[in-house]
Parts: structure tokens; C-alpha cells; sequence
């Protein structure tokens, strides 16, 4: 293929090739923890999230499927998504005080399985 012919096409299709999009249009997002959050933050969004937020945080707990690594990044991560796709429907976001982003990219590992709803 020319040169020329792929500096035009590489743009348009490049984004379609790394962000994986459902049929209505959407690209699949999750929410995780934000690696610059303190600790401190990160605390405060997962009491909020597990807590009075609703989100179901049951994985997390010891000797379920996402307690390893127990870590306050992954466990928020998990707490922080949990919460977005249960709720982002009715209006939620993944901020949570500027201790979450969003990514593309499937965070699920091994048997820790990070839901994602439409």
C-alpha cells in the first residue's frame, strides 16, 4: 500500500481498531483508580462507593475473587467501576472527587471479572 494512501487512512481507522465499540455506537468504558489519588482520597471514595453509594464491593472482601492484590489502587478500582456502571444511567460519573478516570481497556484479571453494562 502507498505511503501516502496510509497517512490518510491511519487516522480514520486507528481509532476504530483500538477502542473496542459495541453496535449502538458506544465505546465500552470502565472506571478505575486514578494512579496520582492519594491514598487519602482513594480511602474516602471507597467508603462513599461501597457504602452509602450502593455499589457492590462483596468481591473485594478476603478470599473473594478480586481481594488479590489487595491493594487500596485495586480494590478502589474495583469499588470505583462498580459503582459507575451500576449507577451512570441515572447520571453518575467517574470522578469521585478526581480519584478516578476512565479507560478502555478491560481491567478484569484472572478471575476478577469488572462488570460493564451499556
Amino acid at each position: 500500500m502507498p505511503t501516502f494512501l496510509l497517512r490518510i487512512l491511519l487516522p480514520i481507522l486507528l481509532p476504530v481498531v483500538i477502542f473496542p465499540q459495541k453496535s449502538n455506537g458506544e465505546f465500552e468504558q470502565w472506571c478505575i483508580a486514578d494512579v496520582q489519588a492519594t491514598d487519602a482520597e482513594l480511602q474516602a471514595a471507597i467508603n462513599y462507593t461501597c457504602g452509602e453509594g450502593g455499589a457492590d464491593c462483596s468481591k473485594i472482601q478476603e478470599n473473594q475473587p478480586c481481594y488479590l492484590p489487595n491493594t487500596l489502587k485495586d480494590h478502589a478500582s474495583f469499588a470505583f467501576n462498580a459503582y459507575y456502571q451500576k449507577f451512570k444511567h441515572n447520571g453518575a460519573s467517574c470522578y469521585f472527587n478526581s480519584a478516578a478516570i476512565t479507560t478502555e481497556k478491560d481491567p478484569s484479571y484472572g478471575s476478577c471479572h469488572y462488570d460493564y453494562t451499556l
